[in-house]
């Protein structure tokens, strides 16, 4: 055990991590939901999953001054908050104190709360907050909550680890629905601009819950990470997509030409291979190893001014051929095989 190290490590991950703690009313978090100041996350809210019971007892706690867990908050470039974890609390809060207009502003899958199922407050229950009494509605908006803020000196990769970390809304996140509310900025919305893309959808076939979770903006950025940086690939692809995300976030100055290139992938691809790129009697799903195979490998070509030697007939049988299957299955994850089965893709759509 080397002590030395293990403190070093500490040191140096403690001095990464910046943050505030402020104590707030319950009224202080509506009004800066109310005005833009927090945002709940809108790119994970239909996450949103308490039942009508289940807020009442949020509610209730808060009146009867029973500990609730911290809301943790990243600071914004413009100052303002985003919910890192309080995602359901926080939605709570609107439905309980909102009108309709600002409920839906927030959320619009939510509705006006009643509270329902308590035992120890049993006499508010089927009572909405403007049917309580004036004192009983000063109470609760009096309440305080413990708010933790990550301050705008913490990096993206503390960001995304303490997301990770603490994100407990009763749902698991993707990792590209954490990076879509870390990763703020031009590229984020590029990303999600090429994921809408006709022939993009066309090409690659996912489940409904793949789509729902993140899945077709995190290939995309594996399209252009993979790319432009597949020499500093090693082997932990979120590692990798996540320093990838981040250096876009901070300069982006190739959008257009990204932009050419991805919507002539797979113009191509969508031209030539109409059941998408998709493996022998699995015509429902692209298997997303053959996916960076045959997008890569597609966009090598174009860039080197080969697009002349890509054929439908070639294409459509690499997808099935055996040496490519084995490159695109088992212990897939190093760039050598990355590398390999990309080179593979090009060398064989060149004979």
């Amino acid at each position: 055990m080397n002590a030395n190290l293990i403190q070093e490590q500490i040191d140096n991950n403690r001095r990464s991590v910046a943050f505030d703690s402020y104590d707030l009313s319950v009224r202080q978090l509506f009004d800066m939901i109310n005005e833009g100041l927090i945002d709940i996350a809108p790119e994970y809210q239909r996450h949103f999953v308490w039942d009508e019971e289940r807020q009442s007892q949020l509610i209730e706690s808060l009146m009867l001054g029973i500990p609730v867990p911290n809301l943790f908050m990243a600071t914004n470039k413009d100052s303002s908050w985003e919910v890192i974890d309080g995602l359901q609390r926080l939605t709570t809060v609107v439905n309980f104190l909102g009108d309709d207009a600002i409920i839906k502003k927030n959320n619009p899958n939510c509705s006006k709360l009643k509270l329902t199922g308590l035992e120890k407050l049993s006499g508010i229950n089927n009572l909405t907050f403007e049917q309580l009494p004036k004192s009983v509605q000063l109470m609760f908006m009096t309440r305080p909550v413990r708010v933790t803020v990550l301050n705008d000196r913490s990096d993206f990769e503390v960001r995304y680890d303490l997301f990770e970390r603490l994100n407990t809304g009763g749902v698991t996140l993707h990792p590209q629905e954490i990076r879509n509310c870390i990763y703020l900025g031009k590229f984020k919305d590029f990303i999600e601009e090429c994921s809408n893309n006709e022939h993009f959808l066309n090409v690659v076939k996912m489940t409904s819950n793949a789509e729902r979770t993140g899945s077709r903006e995190e290939l995309v950025l594996k399209f252009f990470a993979y790319f432009e940086d597949r020499n500093e690939f090693t082997h932990s692809v979120k590692g990798f997509l996540n320093d990838y995300m981040a250096k876009k976030t901070n300069s982006f100055p190739n959008e257009e030409a990204f932009r050419a290139l991805f919507l002539r992938t797979f113009e191509i691809l969508n031209n030539l291979l109409p059941e998408g790129i998709v493996r022998g009697n699995r015509k429902n799903i692209t298997p997303l190893i053959l996916f960076e195979a045959i997008t890569i490998s597609v966009a090598d070509l174009i860039t080197s001014n080969e697009e002349a030697i890509i054929s439908a007939a070639r294409l459509q049988t690499v997808l099935n051929d055996p040496i490519l299957g084995r490159l695109t299955t088992g212990a897939t994850n190093s760039r050598i095989k990355l590398n390999q089965r990309i080179d593979f893709v090009k060398d064989y759509l060149r004979q």
